[in-house]
């Protein structure tokens, strides 16, 4: 079976590429360095400042280990080339929620780089799944926890 391509914007391409490539040139090193200090102080059983750095070389490794899948099944969104008469990955949606009379601002990522806090919600989120596709004037209906929101789409732009 293929593994899933996670979709990701230039932005967030660049954002894993500079994390593993700290985690790989630093991070390890200190880490290293770490590892021989504690080493030097002796009795390895009960040493609690050894048994932390090899608790961290493991954590670092698992997570080069991530970011290096996650690049390698990477898909990444060329914003340019974005249609905007619909709404795609890539794209800052305004819509306006109807019940609660407010605007709201959307940036469609894939599930690696959503990030509520953000307003950055994944393509494959209930919100994010009921958007794609839709055009400006649209009203949408998503179906979540708390029974049916409804948005109309305003406006879809290139993230700047």
């Amino acid at each position: 079976m293929a593994e899933k391509k996670n979709i990701l914007t230039y932005a967030g391409l660049k954002q894993y590429e500079d994390e593993l490539q700290n985690l790989k040139v630093y991070r390890r090193k200190e880490v290293a360095q770490k590892i021989k200090e504690a080493r030097e102080q002796g009795d390895l059983s009960e040493n609690a400042e050894y048994d932390a750095a090899k608790d961290e070389q493991r954590d670092i490794e698992l997570r080069i280990e991530e970011l290096e899948k996650l690049l390698k099944n990477a898909e990444v969104v060329v914003e340019d080339e974005i249609d905007l008469e619909k709404i795609n990955v890539g794209c800052k949606v305004k819509v306006f929620e109807i019940e609660e009379d407010e605007e709201m601002e959307f940036r469609i990522v894939g599930s690696t780089e959503a990030n509520s806090l953000q307003n950055k919600i994944s393509n494959e989120s209930p919100v994010g799944r009921a958007l794609l596709g839709k055009k400006v004037g649209d009203i949408v209906d998503v179906e979540t926890q708390i029974g049916v929101i409804q948005y109309k789409v305003l406006e879809i732009q290139r993230v700047s």
